[in-house]
């Protein structure tokens, strides 16, 4: 690895620790994702199965509403983990 390399590695690892101190009161689901060190579409799938909770937000971006974590979900998620699974829909 080259010291470019590394100093790429560095500047993402800082950009997560900056977002993990950052509070926001609800969180997309890459800044959710990142924050838990899963990927995004893990995380949007957690959210269509009910295993998080989530509501969909008009983003203005597309024909489809994006998901939309609270950061009171986020702290319990980190506490209890996953919820049980249900159906999506």
């Amino acid at each position: 690895m080259n010291v470019e390399e590394r100093l790429e590695k560095i500047e993402s690892l800082l950009v997560v620790l900056v977002e993990r101190q950052q509070m926001f009161e609800y969180y997309s689901v890459e800044q959710f994702a990142r924050i838990v060190e899963r990927e995004p579409f893990t995380c949007r799938e957690w959210c269509r199965h009910g295993r998080i909770q989530a509501e969909k937000r008009l983003s203005g971006r597309g024909a489809h509403p994006a998901w939309a974590i609270s950061h009171d979900e986020l702290l319990r998620y980190q506490r209890e983990g996953l919820l049980p699974a249900t159906e999506p829909g």
